[in-house]
């Protein structure tokens, strides 16, 4: 069974995720962006757009509970090219859940991204960032992969600004790396995804100039 102090490190610790088995990067010749607790009716559209504008491709992890309230939205997100992962059936910390809760939730997430976009899923990504050991074992038996992230923008915090967010997610950033940023402010500080949403033209003109492109998890 996985150590729970292993779990709380793994976003934040390269050691603890890979004494999990979690990765935080993946084996590539570019950079993931990742989006996590979408769809959403005004975030997600406008993250599409600038992707589209920019060439650029990413990762969104879905929220089972909104891909149910707006199924089309979702299904936009692989007809432009991108690929679609599991983030869960609500948005709640594995580790406050019972294990058949934990199991329960991810079946749900599964059912709701796939019948909404017509795709089978690969990748799966805990809200916070944080796997309970129940949670690991869940995501293994169901065939997904767990995949974190080695950069992020902090883009959820209510006092922050594109600039800050785009400067964070850039940092030392290299081949491999996996970016975190949100497309939706479910969750997080009202209207988050607005400053996330302005800070991608900037986080991907870096990218560009570090010559880095964005690819998809194999």
């Amino acid at each position: 069974m996985a150590n729970p102090a292993l779990c709380l490190l793994a976003p934040l610790s390269p050691r603890a995720a890979g004494r999990l088995g979690v990765a935080r990067r993946i084996d590539a010749a570019g950079v993931v962006l990742s989006f996590d607790d979408g769809p959403h009716p005004e975030g997600t559209p406008a993250v599409l757009e600038l992707l589209a504008g920019a060439g650029a491709r990413a990762v969104f992890f879905l929220v089972g509970e909104q891909v149910q309230r707006r199924p089309a939205l979702a299904g936009r997100i692989v007809a432009g090219g991108h690929l679609v992962a599991v983030h869960g059936h609500r948005h709640r910390l594995q580790l406050r859940l019972p294990a058949r809760a934990v199991r329960e939730d991810l079946r749900r997430a599964v059912a709701a991204i796939e019948d909404a976009c017509g795709t089978a899923v690969g990748w799966h990504r805990p809200p916070y960032g944080i796997y309970s050991p129940a949670g690991v074992r869940a995501a293994r038996e169901s065939g997904l992969r767990p995949l974190l992230w080695s950069r992020w923008g902090k883009d959820w915090r209510k006092f922050t600004s594109p600039g800050a967010i785009a400067a964070r997610a850039t940092r030392r950033v290299d081949s491999g790396d996996v970016i975190l940023l949100h497309d939706a402010d479910f969750y997080s500080a009202r209207d988050s995804h607005r400053r996330t949403a302005a800070a991608l033209p900037e986080i991907m003109g870096e990218l560009k100039r570090r010559g880095l492109d964005t690819v998809l998890p194999v």
